[in-house]
């Protein structure tokens, strides 16, 4: 079986050269950056775009792929966000530049009108007193999820990339794959899972103001293809009120535990996560507040998969909230 990370530490000297052809302030004019970013994504390393366009046509079996050895260099860098969004005249980092250029060869980057402000760029970063369903927790197990998987427009893609790792090299990225994770359900319970809406609640970014809405959204743990399902999946909102819906799901949790793949982010790597076929979670780490702590970059991408566009869409639009019924 193929390897999901792609050393991509040969195409150093192309990489960077691509990334410099880009606008230097990209939030000056995204959709123009982002253009850019799609014309430049044709001259990608040969094996590197392979790589890109088969993890889309197809995925793979472990829900995610791994470019390793991107260039990045700390010293370059400005100190680790402590607010959010980023300035609007921040100049280009080089790890925002590979999420444009590979993100672009797969799809539309998206903003989401609820969460951080409809920014698109996201800076991932530890933040005191971050609620624990939030990215900015650290000292807390941000446990599985199926990134918005309550959402009609659910993105394809999560890509996450590293500029900074926690000091400790502690933190883990764990990704349960649905397509390793079916293997061990037997057939009552995917037939139970398939098809079957059940009530979900939805991140506090999305409750419009409400302190607890409840469960506002109606999820499917398994649809699409019965012999090889999507997933919608998430630890703390999946909410099924029928004893039998509790026990499908906690066996489905139970295989995705048993599958689950952990991989610890360093700079220079760029994570990009099937979101309709895994779950991931982040295990904990413990920053030190030196303007040095974990900083990833987070984009989020939709594909003409799945009911996501309906046509005239652009890289960079940002879209509202609507809950799965």
């Amino acid at each position: 079986m193929a390897s999901p990370v792609i050393d991509c530490t040969p195409f150093g000297k192309e990489l960077r050269a691509l990334a410099s052809r880009l606008p230097r302030v990209p939030r000056e004019d995204l959709y123009g950056f982002l253009e850019e970013a799609k014309t430049l994504a044709a001259e990608l390393p040969g094996e590197i775009a392979d790589a890109l366009d088969s993890f889309n046509a197809q995925g793979n079996h472990d829900g995610y792929l791994l470019l390793r050895g991107l260039p990045v260099d700390d010293s370059e860098l400005p100190v680790t966000p402590t607010s959010t969004p980023a300035p609007l005249d921040r100049p280009l980092l080089v790890m925002e530049a590979m999420l444009a250029l590979a993100g672009r060869r797969l799809g539309l980057h998206t903003g989401y009108q609820e969460l951080r402000s409809g920014t698109v760029y996201h800076d991932v970063y530890p933040s005191p007193g971050a609620h624990y369903l939030s990215s900015e927790t650290s000292e807390t197990t941000l446990e599985f999820h199926t990134e918005m998987a309550y959402h009609v427009l659910q993105p394809n893609y999560v890509m996450l990339s590293c500029s900074r790792a926690d000091h400790e090299r502690r933190a883990e990225t764990q990704v349960g794959s649905v397509r390793k994770a079916l293997e061990l359900l037997d057939e009552a319970t995917r037939a139970r899972l398939h098809e079957r809406p059940m009530p979900c609640c939805v991140d506090v970014a999305f409750r419009g103001g409400i302190p607890d809405p409840g469960a506002i959204a109606l999820v499917k743990p398994l649809y699409g293809p019965a012999e090889d399902p999507y997933l919608g999946y998430d630890r703390e909102l999946l909410a099924p009120d029928d004893p039998r819906d509790q026990e499908a799901v906690a066996a489905l949790s139970k295989a995705l535990d048993d599958v689950t793949t952990s991989v610890k982010l360093t700079p220079g790597d760029l994570l990009i996560i099937d979101n309709f076929r895994t779950t991931h979670a982040r295990t904990p780490f413990t920053p030190r507040w030196d303007g040095k702590d974990r900083w990833l970059h987070r984009v989020y991408i939709r594909t003409d998969r799945n009911g996501q566009l309906s046509g005239g869409e652009r890289a960079g639009d940002v879209v509202s909230f609507s809950p799965r019924r």
